[in-house]
C-alpha cells in the first residue's frame, strides 16, 4: 500500500485538513442506489487536535454532546477515550450544500486515525462516512468519499476499479475516480441555510409515489451520462446534463424561490447551472462561459449570494504542518 493510500500515524499535536465538495450530478438519488458525481473543491476545512485535561472544540466545553458531528467522531473515532482539545478553521459556509460538515468530519477522523496509528485511506473513507450519517441520520457517502479522496468522484458508476466501497445496513456504494477536465466551476450560496436531513427524507417520501421508481431512473440517466461527458471533457454534453438535472430536482420538489433567482440571473453568463447538495435552499453550481468566471462571481455577489469560483482539489484529506510541542 502505498503513501497516498494512507494517513501516517503521529502523534498529538496533530492538524489535517479536507476539502469541501459540489455534487454535479445524482443528488438526492444516489440515497437510493443510483450514481452520483462528487467534485472536491479547493475550499477547505482544518483542524487541529491536542490532547487537553476536557474536551473542548473551538473552546465550548459542551461541544461533546451538544454538536452531534463532534460526539459521534468522538464515539466512532477516538476509542482511546482521553480528553482533547480540538480547534477548527473553515472557508466552506455552513448549512450551504457545500460539504462543510463532510470536510470536517474527514479532516478530524484523519487526524484522530493519525494519531491512533494511522489509517488506510479506505477505512477513512468509511469512518468519515459513519460519522456524519451517525450525525445526520440519513445520507449517502458522496461528500465524505469527496473530501477523503480529492478530486472528481463517482458513486455507483464510472470507469475502472472502485477506489473503495462504503457500506451502510440498506446498501453499499462503490467509489471511483473520474478524468479531471480542468475547468473552473462556481458556487453561490443563496443564503438560505438548508438542513440535510429534512430534504433527504422529503425526497424519500416523494420516490415512494407511484411515479418515484420513473423518476429515479431518470436521475441515474442523467447521472451516467454526466459521469461519462465530465470525464471526456465534453462542456456541451455536460452543460445540456446540468440543465436536465435541475429539471428532475424541481421535479422532486427540493428548489427554492431564492435558488430560481440565482439560477435566472446566471443563466446570461453560464452554460448551465443547477443545485447542488440536498436543495430546499442551500447553492448553487454553474458551468461559466469560457472566460466569463470572474463576470458570473460578480452577478450572483450582485443578486445577493456569497459566490466562489472554485476548482478542483486533487488532494483529499491530509495531515498537515502543526506546533512540534503542546
Amino acid at each position: 500500500m502505498s503513501s497516498a493510500d494512507t494517513i501516517p500515524a503521529r502523534n498529538f499535536p496533530v492538524s489535517a485538513q479536507a476539502p469541501g465538495k459540489c455534487i454535479l450530478f445524482g443528488e438526492h438519488a444516489v440515497v437510493h442506489g443510483c450514481p452520483e458525481l462528487v467534485l472536491a473543491i479547493d475550499l477547505t476545512t482544518q483542524v487541529f487536535v491536542r490532547g487537553a485535561p476536557s474536551s473542548s472544540l473551538n473552546s465550548d466545553p459542551n461541544a461533546g454532546t451538544a454538536n452531534p458531528y463532534f460526539r459521534v467522531a468522538l464515539e466512532v473515532a477516538w476509542p482511546d477515550g482521553k480528553p482533547i482539545e480540538v480547534r477548527s478553521i473553515t472557508r466552506i459556509p455552513r448549512a450551504a450544500g457545500l460539504g462543510s460538515s463532510g470536510a470536517f468530519v474527514s479532516a478530524l477522523a484523519a487526524a484522530l486515525g493519525a494519531r491512533t496509528g494511522g489509517i488506510a485511506r479506505s477505512q477513512l473513507a468509511q469512518r468519515a462516512f459513519e460519522i456524519e450519517r451517525g450525525a445526520q441520520g440519513v445520507g449517502s457517502p458522496g461528500d465524505t468519499s469527496a473530501s477523503v479522496a480529492g478530486g472528481y468522484v463517482a458513486l455507483n458508476g464510472g470507469p475502472g476499479e472502485p477506489l473503495w466501497t462504503v457500506r451502510a445496513p440498506e446498501g453499499r456504494w462503490e467509489v471511483r475516480r473520474v478524468e479531471d477536465p480542468r475547468w473552473v466551476w462556481v458556487v453561490a450560496y443563496s443564503g438560505v441555510p438548508r438542513a440535510t436531513a429534512d430534504a433527504v427524507r422529503a425526497v424519500g417520501e416523494r420516490v415512494r409515489r407511484p411515479d418515484g421508481p420513473a423518476l429515479l431512473a431518470q436521475f441515474a440517466e442523467v447521472a451516467r451520462s454526466g459521469i461519462a461527458a465530465v470525464g471526456r471533457g465534453d462542456r456541451v454534453e455536460t452543460a445540456e446534463l446540468l440543465r436536465r438535472n435541475q429539471e428532475l430536482l424541481r421535479e422532486a420538489g427540493v428548489s427554492h424561490p431564492r435558488v430560481e433567482a440565482l439560477l435566472a440571473a446566471a443563466a446570461p453568463v453560464a452554460e448551465a447551472a443547477k443545485i447542488t447538495g440536498a436543495g430546499a435552499g442551500g447553492s448553487i453550481v454553474a458551468l461559466p462561459k469560457p472566460g466569463r468566471e470572474a463576470e458570473l462571481v460578480r452577478t450572483l455577489a450582485r443578486a445577493g449570494a456569497l459566490p466562489f469560483a472554485v476548482r478542483c482539489e486533487s488532494e483529499g484529506a491530509s495531515l498537515v504542518e502543526a506546533p512540534t510541542t503542546e
